[in-house]
């Protein structure tokens, strides 16, 4: 039995089942994929030939931008090494192989004095250029009358409100929206110049002590509310480790900042378990770190355990392009979570960020809509019950 024949036996069998989902199945080619879930792609493979599997690996190329080029592309070269690689005379090879190659043959053979192909001749201009054509414009003379006894701040003033952004430079442009009037020497028969940069003092470094915060996330100090870490240089994985199993202890942390401190898979390993028992945790932001898309898929899958945190963020890894594989697997795990708000994640596919996008706004809608009876909930138990006891009758 071939490939194609396998696979098509196998997707006659799987298509008997029936299955409810609360979201719309991804599809492909017009073919729904979570029929394809139950199959066992390992015994598919044992069932295979080498030929067979050769001819799938060629036709095939895998999601895993981590894979050396020379296992993903399809060449395959079956001569063997003649030693050790030397850069500068497989140049030299590459040049003598190009310059013994001979060229292809030309349709007409070129002859000296000939003209092969159509002369291209200049359209005739009749002694007039496009700078020398004058524009008339049509004013009424209210509008002519104040034009001419408009001053240069009016005009720039004008210049601005209908949007002749070219006409200006970028302080005049500026100055008319502000109505700080016309900087001294920029006028319009001025010359325009850049502006100078402004320089802004560097961000002083981080001043949070880690042992410290460790330390009151542990007690559960109810005023951390905002933990950051941002750009804490040499953390060591043994704090890592005593914050995240501090973590899960936790009832009062809203926000978590983990941003270019060095996080590596197996500690965002670590964090996973702590967001899948800590419930009252709002915000994660693990930004400009090592964390590969395995890494990223196991922290959205961990959201779904509580379904409190409301935002969280983890692009510029090492790692830019997750990859389609990937992306459909995030865009999954995002469709089953009702309580996600804001992702911050750099998708590649149109597919993947739409679908992510209709559902975080259909969440955010039904949060608006259930506001308002939240928010009578928290007021009517603010009330004492003799009070709320005489404001029922």
């Amino acid at each position: 039995m071939g490939i194609t024949e396998q696979y098509y036996h196998e997707w006659k069998t799987s298509s008997k089942k029936t299955t409810t989902m609360t979201t719309a199945p991804a599809k492909l080619y017009g073919k729904n994929l979570s029929e394809y879930d139950d199959l066992d792609v390992d015994q598919l493979l044992s069932q295979l030939s080498p030929e067979e599997i050769s001819i799938l690996a060629k036709e095939v190329d895998p999601d895993d931008n981590l894979l050396p080029p020379s296992e993903r592309c399809s060449y395959e070269c079956n001569k063997e090494a003649t030693g050790p690689l030397n850069r500068k005379k497989l140049i030299e090879h590459i040049n003598k192989q190009a310059l013994e190659t001979p060229d292809l043959p030309e349709l007409k053979p070129y002859v000296a004095g000939t003209i092969r192909g159509k002369k291209w001749i200049a359209p005739e201009t009749n002694g007039k250029t496009e700078h020398e054509d004058k524009i008339a414009i049509d004013i009424d003379d209210e509008y002519g009358d104040a034009l001419d006894g408009a001053s240069q701040e009016e005009i720039i003033d004008l210049a601005a409100i209908l949007g002749f952004h070219s006409m200006m430079n970028q302080d005049q442009y500026h100055a008319s929206l502000l109505n700080k009037g016309q900087p001294v020497g920029l006028g319009w028969d001025g010359v325009t110049k850049a502006t100078q940069p402004k320089v802004y003092p560097p961000e002083p470094p981080n001043q949070t002590d880690p042992e410290d915060s460790i330390k009151r996330v542990r007690d559960d100090d109810p005023k951390l509310l905002d933990l950051n870490w941002n750009n804490i240089k040499n953390i060591s994985d043994e704090k890592f480790e005593n914050l995240f199993i501090a973590l899960v202890e936790n009832t009062h942390l809203e926000t978590l900042s983990l941003v270019n401190v060095g996080l590596t898979d197996r500690l965002a390993g670590k964090l996973a378990e702590a967001l899948e028992k800590n419930c009252t945790l709002r915000v994660c932001n693990v930004e400009t770190n090592f964390i590969t898309p395995i890494g990223i898929v196991h922290l959205i899958k961990s959201l779904l355990k509580q379904r409190s945190l409301e935002e969280f963020r983890a692009t510029n890894q090492r790692s830019q392009v997750l990859g389609n594989k990937i992306e459909m697997e995030i865009t999954k795990l995002i469709e089953q979570n009702p309580t996600i708000l804001r992702l911050g994640l750099h998708l590649e596919y149109n597919d993947a960020r739409h679908r992510i996008a209709s559902h975080l706004q259909h969440n955010i809608d039904r949060i608006r809509k259930d506001t308002p009876l939240k928010m009578k909930f928290r007021f009517f138990r603010k009330i004492p019950q003799r009070a709320l006891k005489n404001l029922l009758k």
